[in-house]
């Protein structure tokens, strides 16, 4: 079992910045990449970003690319996920997500392990 714990979640106003991270716990946090997706209220759940176990490839939606980056120290066993010029649109919960397999990194069903979300609200 691997345990994942989010937390940098709150409030910030549009154009802000936030930085998420995603402590794991259980089993060797190298073996595993690590996602982040989002849900919003009323929508699915989305991907948001991934990486490798190294860290050496990473993988973004669309809307993300240029503002949000994923990032990984494998010492302390946690992800990270550095949002800047934050939108309203940003708003939702944000969950991690480890897989033992770095395929399909953007469906949700490809992940055996997920944290509990942090919310993130931006403000207008």
């Amino acid at each position: 079992q691997v345990q994942l714990i989010e937390s940098g979640g709150g409030l910030v106003q549009a154009g802000g910045s936030l930085t998420l991270s995603c402590r794991a716990s259980g089993r060797t946090f190298s073996n595993y990449a690590m996602g982040w997706f989002r849900q919003a209220p009323g929508k699915e759940r989305e991907f948001v970003a991934a990486i490798a176990k190294s860290g050496g490839v990473t993988n973004y939606a669309d809307f993300v690319k240029g503002r949000f980056t994923i990032s990984r120290d494998n010492a302390k066993n946690t992800v990270y996920l550095q949002m800047n010029s934050l939108k309203v649109e940003d708003t939702a919960v944000y969950y991690c997500a480890a897989t033992s397999r770095y395929t399909s990194v953007f469906s949700p069903s490809q992940y055996n392990y997920w944290g509990q979300g942090t919310q993130v609200t931006v403000s207008s």
